[in-house]
This record gives C-alpha cells, structure tokens and sequence, in this order.
C-alpha cells in the first residue's frame, strides 16, 4: 500500500471519527484539602470540543488524496 493511500484512509478514518464524537472527554483528579495527613482529592471531567470543521477537513482532504493517488497510477 503506498504511503499516500495510507494517509488519506487513515484521513477519512479520523474524519468520521471526527463527526461521531464532537469532542474528547478527559478526567483529572485536583487536590481539595491537603491537611498534614488529610488529603482530599476531587475528579473534574473535561472536554476539549472537536468542531465539526475539523472532521469535514480531514474527510475531504483523505478523499482527494485517495482520488490524487489514484489518478497518478
């Protein structure tokens, strides 16, 4: 498989992906009191958005570079 076809599937590929979850969720853990010996902690969510223009960009970019790929074979 050339290099250029593996780029443009793993493009549309991120592109879908892109679309279905409209952005990653990630838990941290934050120190509330810390007392000596007394030490409490609070998990927090948080979501770093995914507009869905990115995942529009990566699916037409992959699909012109898989449509490129193949005209020059």
């Amino acid at each position: 498989m050339r290099t250029t076809t593996l780029l443009a599937i793993m493009l549309i590929a991120l592109g879908v992906v892109a679309f279905g979850y409209q952005g990653i969720t990630y838990t941290t853990k934050e120190k509330v009191v810390d007392l000596g010996p007394l030490q409490m902690t609070a998990e927090k969510t948080k979501t770093l958005p995914l507009p869905p223009i990115v995942g529009a960009i990566a699916l037409v970019g992959g699909i012109v570079l898989l449509i490129m790929g193949r005209k020059k074979d």
